[in-house]
């Protein structure tokens, strides 16, 4: 696993052993970053000097692309012991102490936030309905900012992770179903 493109292109990302981390692969992230990047909804600017959340972390992957392709600033939520480490590690590996904050604790029970971020990454563990219940508790909070671009993973044969919004796109690659939308 590596850093695809920007500043940090070709860095290495380290996992942590087992399976209770499930990072987006090379490939899914490829598509996610190309369709942010060239969309009619997105553009250069949904990404350059964004403040970025990266909820449900793992290893940093998706936030630290953002970074590498020119977001100003990153905060992760993480809750495992071994996922917090290797994230940790990806950052100081990536040298990019300076532009992340990294939360130890769950995306469902989040402090107020201090900036609004414009783009959400909501990457959980498949199956569980999470990316409803993270939204539901990061917005009183103050982490979305109005017309945020909200990106979700989830499993291939997975519903729509939340009601009553317009998907801007849908893709799917392999086990993985990207879903995009803007919050309200």
């Amino acid at each position: 696993m590596r850093i695809i493109a920007g500043a940090r292109r070709g860095r290495t990302l380290i996992a942590p052993p087992g399976n209770t981390t499930r990072p987006t692969s090379d490939r899914v992230r490829q598509a996610l970053f190309d369709m942010l990047l060239h969309a009619p909804w997105g553009g250069r600017d949904a990404l350059e000097d964004a403040h970025v959340l990266d909820g449900f972390a793992g290893t940093g992957a998706l936030g630290l692309e953002a970074l590498s392709r020119g977001a100003a600033f990153c905060s992760f939520f993480e809750t495992d012991r071994a996922a917090l480490a290797a994230l940790r590690a990806n950052i100081t590996d990536c040298r990019m102490k300076d532009s992340t904050r990294v939360l130890p604790g769950s995306v469902l029970r989040p402090p107020k936030a201090s900036h609004p971020c414009s783009l959400v990454f909501l990457d959980p563990p498949y199956g569980h309905a999470l990316p409803a219940q993270a939204l539901a508790a990061l917005t009183p909070a103050g982490w979305i900012a109005p017309q945020a671009l909200i990106v979700t993973e989830t499993g291939r044969e997975e519903e729509q992770p939340v009601a009553d919004v317009d998907i801007l796109a849908e893709r799917t690659h392999g086990a993985a179903r990207l879903w995009i939308w803007r919050a309200p």
